[in-house]
């Protein structure tokens, strides 16, 4: 008897990013970047959560939600192209961690700070290191056990070519003060990642990225991102 999982969103994560262009582009790589996660309405039960502040790293088990419609209306690709191989080269699905596949199904390790009680939102989990946009759905989450999910010698294919890769982050004083003093070193980290994507890398181009209620404008030269303007409100992207 064929059986098909229907998965229901336990909750959704309230994060920096209320669009695609900037988000990390794995767990961890901004490590000062917070999260809330909420749950829903049907899941605000604080004894589901008994025992969770004894485990410092959490898996969060989440959707690709753009992707849904995506999926639906164009199917699936077999092989897709990395931005870690510069967009060009093709290797299999299964062998990387595209939104672009079957199921559209994300996993991301994240360090758990606090567990907080919210008079209207109940129990919520405050996490750092998210790759998530914000109201991503959460199907699922589980402790990070490091015995059994640490694998320091394992080997990472082309993910790893780039791993440490940073640019110098040059934010002027009088646009960084704009930013809340809490939120300074997350942008930092993300930027220091260079957000722009494969196809899209421009010298001298003028690129734009939502951050929490700030539109970020910047530049990209050689190995330094200079930051030219910090507005807040809505300001449409220049990319």
């Amino acid at each position: 008897m064929k059986h098909e999982l229907d998965l229901i969103p336990i909750a959704r994560i309230r994060s920096a990013f209320p669009e695609k262009f900037g988000i990390p582009r794995q767990a961890g790589l901004a490590p000062d970047l917070t999260s809330r996660v909420v749950f829903e309405p049907d899941y605000r039960r604080e004894e589901a959560l008994r025992g969770i502040e004894e485990y410092s790293y959490l898996w969060l088990i989440w959707g690709f939600s753009e992707q849904f419609d995506r999926r639906k209306e164009a199917g699936w690709d077999a092989t897709v192209r990395p931005p870690r191989l510069g967009g060009k080269t093709r290797v299999g699905v299964f062998a990387t961690r595209s939104p672009n596949r079957p199921n559209p199904i994300g996993l991301s390790s994240v360090r758990l700070l606090a567990v907080e009680q919210d008079p209207d939102e109940g129990t919520v989990l405050v996490v750092a290191g998210a790759d998530l946009m914000d109201g991503t759905p959460i199907y699922d989450i589980k402790p990070y056990i490091p015995y059994t999910d640490s694998h320091p010698d394992a080997a990472g294919s082309f993910a790893m070519q780039h791993a440490g890769d940073r640019i110098q982050v040059r934010f002027p004083e009088e646009l960084l003060e704009k930013i809340p003093e809490e939120l300074r070193e997350g942008l930092i980290q993300v930027l220091a990642q260079d957000p722009r994507g494969a196809w899209e890398k421009r010298p001298g181009s003028v690129y734009g990225m939502k951050f929490h209620r700030y539109d970020i404008r910047f530049q990209v030269n050689e190995k330094e991102l200079l930051v030219l303007d910090v507005t807040e409100g809505d300001a449409e992207n220049v990319k």
